[in-house]
């Protein structure tokens, strides 16, 4: 290891260890207001919901009383809160394919590390939720991206409660996140390797050096569409049915005339001394188009045509010792080959290619040490079961990954919360690089998440 990097671990160290030994909180700021309530009551760690704040949102940010109504609210109140993160990271990718003469385009490449690092900033969601009457509750999310201005709807959906008297009925309609086993929109990791599950965005690798852009539909991203949802008065057995347009959450239809189906179905039990375990199982099934039809050669949006399957199935369990919690999910996954050799429909497939097939395991583990303090760390996996062409390794882009990190909150009162946060992510794919290498990529992470 470079001297720089042994100084960078020496700070990481020190810090942890500085912030670590000092004595909750989040979602929305608003909520704690509007109901009195500390941030504390809805969630283990901001933004990590515990199952008073679950049950909170499978009831349409309702708790019952008279305050649900916004018309009971003081006329100055407003239910918004904003949320922006300061940071400095360090990113790092192993085995990058460059031009050995810079600007040169015809000299040969070559592999290298790039190492790159400063101060940053995140995008700035703006956040509001609540009730527009009984049993009528919306959630709208504009999102500002730091780069150009440009603001995007991250989310924008309207939900009608307990339809004909019962909590197993709630229909939301609109963009939304997947009711998923462990939500992206709440994670409690930011850095460019950690941000994110693999669990929903792994992409098969059709050889070394390329991937296939294949722009399915994400189980982890804001989807357009419809959603069935149910749940038992005591919130132990859940429902969720979707169905969403293809195209990835993209306005305007972008694919025409194709979607995706979501199906998730969970049972949780008290152990007594121990808290709420859950168990369950969902599905993510879709067709996507493979070709467009075109005009001058270009495709035209939302003519697209000879779709083609893909799924994702799994089985998990979450489960709570004290302090500690840890989910693991198991997941089955299959793209049909015309999607992931990117081959229209209509045309002769590759020689020797195959509907890729691929195994994933996460576990993802917390351990609360006081109401100020979280730390996390999780292990992901990926295993090619099935490659897209005979000729490739038949370890081709498998993958590993892992996270750690923790992080503290100086206080979260219903006002405004703040979390010190610090993470290292790293993640490391099989023969993916132009000479067949392994290609690792890095992350370090620390800086300021506050909302107010």
């Amino acid at each position: 290891m470079t001297s720089p990097k042994r100084s960078l671990a020496g700070g990481l160290l020190l810090l942890f260890l500085f912030f670590g030994f000092a004595q909750e909180a989040r979602a929305i700021p608003a909520f704690a207001r509007k109901y009195g309530l500390p941030c504390s009551a809805c969630h283990e760690a901001w933004p990590k919901l515990n199952t008073f704040g679950q049950t909170f949102k499978d009831n349409g940010y309702q708790l019952g009383n008279e305050k649900d109504a916004p018309i009971f609210q003081n006329a100055s109140y407003w239910p918004i809160a904003l949320r922006v993160t300061p940071h400095w990271h360090y990113e790092s990718a192993g085995h990058t394919t460059i031009d050995s003469i810079p600007g040169d385009g015809t000299s040969p490449s070559v592999e290298q590390t790039i190492n790159s690092h400063g101060f940053d900033l995140s995008g700035v969601d703006i956040l509001t939720a609540g009730t527009l009457a009984k049993n009528i509750s919306f959630l709208l999310v504009p999102s500002i991206d730091p780069g150009d201005g440009t603001v995007g709807l991250e989310s924008a959906n309207l939900r009608l409660d307990d339809l004909w008297g019962s909590k197993w009925l709630n229909l939301k309609f609109g963009k939304f996140e997947l009711d998923n086993v462990l939500s992206e929109k709440r994670i409690l990791t930011l850095s460019g390797s950690g941000g994110f599950y693999q669990l929903y965005h792994y992409t098969p690798f059709s050889g070394p050096g390329t991937i296939t852009d294949l722009n399915l539909t994400s189980q982890g991203d804001n989807q357009l569409g419809v959603e069935l949802s149910g749940h038992s008065p005591d919130d132990h057995t859940r429902y969720a049915a979707t169905l969403v347009s293809s195209g990835d959450g993209g306005l305007g239809l972008p694919t025409g005339r194709s979607y995706s189906g979501y199906l998730h179905l969970s049972q949780a039990f008290l152990v007594p001394h121990l808290g709420l375990q859950r168990v369950g199982a969902y599905g993510f099934f879709g067709l996507e188009p493979t070709y467009f039809l075109t005009f001058g050669g270009a495709p035209i949006v939302g003519a697209g045509r000879g779709n083609r399957s893909y799924y994702r199935a799994g089985v998990y369990g979450s489960m709570y010792l004290g302090k500690f919690d840890v989910t693991g999910v198991f997941q089955r996954s299959l793209d049909n080959v015309y999607l992931a050799t990117a081959t229209p429909a209509n045309t002769t497939l590759p020689v020797g290619a195959h509907s890729p097939q691929w195994n994933t395991g996460t576990i993802e583990a917390h351990y609360t040490y006081s109401p100020q303090l979280i730390i996390i760390g999780r292990y992901e996996l990926v295993r090619v079961s099935q490659q897209i062409f005979d000729t490739s390794a038949s370890d081709l882009g498998n993958l590993d990954a892992f996270t750690i990190g923790y992080r503290y909150y100086p206080f979260m009162h219903s006002r405004a919360g703040l979390a010190w946060h610090q993470e290292f992510a790293s993640i490391r794919t099989k023969g993916t690089s132009n000479t067949g290498a392994d290609q690792r990529v890095s992350s370090y992470f620390m800086g300021f998440d506050f909302a107010f």
